[in-house]
C-alpha cells in the first residue's frame, strides 16, 4: 500500500545525534513517536545489530503505516497516551519525538534514570513554552546540543559524560 505524504528535510535534523548515540551503545532502543527518518534508520540499524527496538505511536494512520516495519527485533505499539506506555526499564538509546509536544517532558522525566542517552528532537528554546524542556534539563548531569541544523537536537544523560559525544 502506498502512502502520500509531505516531508521536509528539517524532520531529519535529529539523525546525527541518533546515529552517534546508537554507535556508542549495544543495548535496547526506544522510539516515542515514529517518523520517516528515525524509524527506518533505527529499524535497520537494530535489525542488523540484532538489537531490540520498541516504537510507540499515538496517531492511528501513522501507526498503521509504521507497523509494516515490525519484525523480531522491532516491536511497534499503538498508545492513546504516551503516559500509558510501559517504558520503565533500562534503555541504551531513547528518541523523544512524540506528539503532542507538550507530553514530551513527562516521558523524559520517567526515563531520566533509565536511559543511557536520550535524544530529543525539536529542542529549540523557542519551543520551550510548549515542551518545557528547560524544566527537565536540571534532572540530568550531562547535556549537549546538535546545532548543525535549524531544528536543534539535544542529547541528555545521567550516565555518560557528553563532552566527547561528537567525536
Amino acid at each position: 500500500m502506498a502512502y502520500r505524504m509531505n516531508v521536509s528535510l528539517k524532520y531529519g535534523s535529529h539523525l546525527g545525534a541518533l546515529i552517534q548515540a546508537f554507535g556508542k551503545t549495544t543495548g535496547d532502543c526506544l522510539e516515542l513517536g515514529t517518523g520517516v527518518f528515525s524509524t527506518p534508520y533505527l529499524h535497520y540499524a537494530c535489525t542488523l545489530a540484532k538489537r531490540s527496538l520498541v516504537s510507540y505511536e499515538n496517531f492511528q494512520e501513522w501507526f498503521d503505516f509504521i507497523k509494516t516495519y515490525e519484525n523480531e527485533y522491532h516491536k511497534v505499539n499503538f498508545v492513546e497516551k504516551y503516559a500509558d506506555a510501559p517504558i520503565d526499564k533500562e534503555w541504551s538509546v531513547v528518541l523523544i519525538d512524540q506528539t503532542p509536544d507538550s507530553s514530551r517532558s513527562e516521558e523524559i522525566r520517567r526515563l531520566a534514570h533509565l536511559a543511557k542517552y536520550i535524544v530529543i528532537h525539536d529542542a529549540n528554546p523557542s519551543n520551550y513554552k510548549v515542551t518545557h524542556y528547560d524544566e527537565i534539563y536540571p534532572l540530568f548531569k550531562y547535556k549537549t546540543d546538535w546545532h548543525g541544523d535549524k531544528n536543534r537536537a539535544t542529547i541528555l544523560s545521567n550516565f555518560v559524560d557528553l563532552e566527547d559525544f561528537w567525536l
